[in-house]
């Protein structure tokens, strides 16, 4: 290190200091600063904090002092880099012309992977943003458009998770008109991280707080979701499950007495559920036709009228009776035949569909006798099982304390319990003659609300009144010489959604894989 420039580089300073109205006259000397940033650790230290403090006198030379700042920037010093990207916002507080610039700057900058050094950038570009939000968002945007695949990411994932700290005094009205706009223009092509990102930095604006602009933010998901088009699960490029999946997680919010999920249900009905059984997923203990079933059930709480509704609900029925089973044949000698396995997670789902989708097609089980015999019988089957499952949950959860409750074994059987008693409430209207669809319930996987349901609180310990044929279609009565019915129920083994709640998104991964069917970028598997 030469004494003489560090006592150059003061003197320099001192200089520019004592000036006063006649700074501009000592070009000469702010240059020898900015020229300090090729030197030794020190002056480089002391060059960044004298070219900031005096960049506003000297406009000939803001370019010179902004590439030299930069160059500080990307030193092999992470203590020098920290110094100058800290001293960086200063370089705009009195010239907001540089604000678009200096964000465009620190953009690039959030491609480094050293924690420190990364919330220097972070603060920075806060402060930047409280200097111009309109052109920080400027800068940024810049980057998202035409920077490469880590920093367009970590732009977004800025503006989702960091400016939206700085409230709408900061963000104000213009600037959120330019943020709208300008995540609509990157929504045109995005992997599914990013459109995370941007459905949640838009939920966050205007957008997300209005009928009108839910209705917006349902259009943008259903456009990303490609509804319009037909849906193959099978096509391993387009991952078209999985973008169903994260598309309708993103929309759910929206929906309301007020913007209708119809469109969805369609769609679910005329696509998806035909071709339900060759939904798959390649990851272990993912269950992607459970998740499917979820989102169609919470689709359905909203779902405005239907085209062709008896269509819908014919497609929801059939798949609800291939996992609501028959009863075994009780009359056969030495039966050796198995209790079905009953998939309640299953049946809750398409069962609440059923439920609400009915109501637009009143007529639909009455007006064929025979199916509505078969289905009744099924009912009854279903009913029985779940009677007694209840029970059991019942005794096994009575007296635990909330503490108790959280364990991992007992969350499985208070969600267990809520599934069942759904189901049993659902039973209870759909065996009505004719049949009722005025229950309201609260989905088990979804934070309780209050309902019609009043079977689902696990402290309720009262009997269930066993579900019989209706007046009218009995079943005949049993005469004395019979042999006695078989007990028919023994606690069935049932599938519940506690695994769907590890059925997460991985990271999306990089753009250098094929794309599909997703406008350029195409919609990246994160499977």
């Amino acid at each position: 290190m030469s004494v003489d420039s560090i006592e150059k580089l003061y003197k320099n300073f001192g200089i520019l200091a004592d000036a006063k109205d006649k700074i501009g006259e000592h070009e000469k000397e702010y240059l020898e600063i900015i020229t300090a940033v090729k030197g030794s650790a020190k002056e480089k230290r002391l060059a960044s904090q004298f070219i900031v403090r005096f960049f506003k006198h000297f406009p000939n030379l803001a370019d010179q002092a902004i590439e030299a700042q930069l160059d500080l920037c990307e030193d092999e010093d992470v203590s020098i880099r920290k110094q100058a990207i800290k001293d960086l916002p200063n370089l705009c507080k009195d010239t907001k012309q540089h604000v678009q610039k200096i964000a465009d700057i620190l953009a690039q900058l959030l491609q480094t992977d050293e924690s420190s050094e990364l919330n220097v950038v972070y603060n920075s570009l806060m402060s930047v943003f409280k200097i111009d939000c309109k052109a920080s968002l400027g800068g940024l945007f810049t980057q998202v458009l035409q920077g490469d695949d880590l920093t367009r990411e970590r732009c977004l994932k800025f503006l989702a998770t960091k400016v939206k700290s700085l409230g709408h005094d900061v963000v104000n009205k213009e600037s959120e008109e330019f943020l709208i706009s300008e995540c609509k223009k990157v929504l045109q092509d995005v992997t599914a991280d990013e459109f995370h990102y941007l459905m949640d930095i838009l939920g966050w604006t205007r957008l997300g707080q209005t009928v009108s602009g839910q209705q917006e933010l349902v259009d943008l998901v259903a456009e990303q979701a490609d509804i319009h088009n037909d849906f193959d699960p099978r096509d391993p490029e387009n991952d078209n499950v999985d973008r169903l999946i994260q598309c309708v997680r993103q929309a759910l919010p929206y929906f309301s007495s007020q913007v209708d999920s119809a469109r969805f249900v369609a769609y679910m009905c005329d696509q998806v559920l035909p071709q339900f059984g060759d939904i798959s997923s390649s990851e272990e203990g993912a269950d992607p036709q459970l998740e499917i079933l979820k989102l169609f059930a919470e689709l359905c709480t909203h779902c405005g009228t239907l085209e062709n509704p008896d269509a819908k609900v014919e497609e929801i029925f059939e798949r609800l009776i291939e996992y609501m089973p028959l009863p075994p044949d009780s009359e056969a000698e030495n039966s050796t035949q198995e209790e079905p396995r009953l998939e309640f997670s299953y049946v809750e789902c398409l069962m609440y569909g059923f439920h609400r989708l009915a109501r637009q097609s009143p007529e639909f089980l009455t007006k064929d006798a025979d199916r509505l015999k078969d289905f009744r019988f099924r009912l009854q089957y279903f009913a029985r099982g779940i009677q007694g499952y209840i029970k059991k949950l019942r005794e096994a959860l009575q007296g635990k304390t909330p503490e108790e409750l959280k364990t991992e074994e007992n969350k499985i059987k208070v969600v267990a319990l809520k599934t069942t008693s759904n189901i049993n409430t659902l039973i209870k209207d759909l065996f009505h003659s004719p049949p009722s669809y005025k229950s309201n319930i609260s989905l088990s996987w979804k934070p309780a609300s209050n309902s019609n349901n009043k079977d689902s609180a696990p402290s309720s310990m009262k009997r269930h009144t066993p579900i019989t044929f209706s007046s009218g279609e009995s079943p005949p009565k049993q005469s004395k010489g019979d042999k006695p019915q078989r007990e028919m129920y023994t606690p069935p083994s049932g599938k519940y959604s506690n695994k769907v709640s590890g059925y997460m998104p991985q990271r999306g991964r990089g753009r250098g894989r094929p794309r599909g069917g997703f406008r350029g970028r195409g919609w990246r598997r994160i499977y």
